[in-house]
């Protein structure tokens, strides 16, 4: 794996990203199947949907949340 994976993940924490963020965030960069309908969550999907982008700035408007 990348470091580009390892240092996101790193970034998003050391910020305080929502947890479900970057949940979805690996799961989306790792290309991992989305979670079951009724798991989905505002904060899971744009996690998933930037890290299957393999966007590594999204996760601003979800620090501190």
């Amino acid at each position: 794996m990348s470091n580009v994976y390892h240092e996101t993940i790193s970034k998003m924490e050391s910020e305080n990203v929502s947890k479900e963020y970057i949940l979805g965030w690996a799961g989306g960069f790792q290309g991992n199947p989305d979670r079951e309908e009724q798991r989905l969550n505002e904060a899971y999907s744009a996690g998933f949907e930037d890290g299957k982008a393999k966007k590594t700035d999204g996760y601003k408007a979800w620090a501190g949340k």
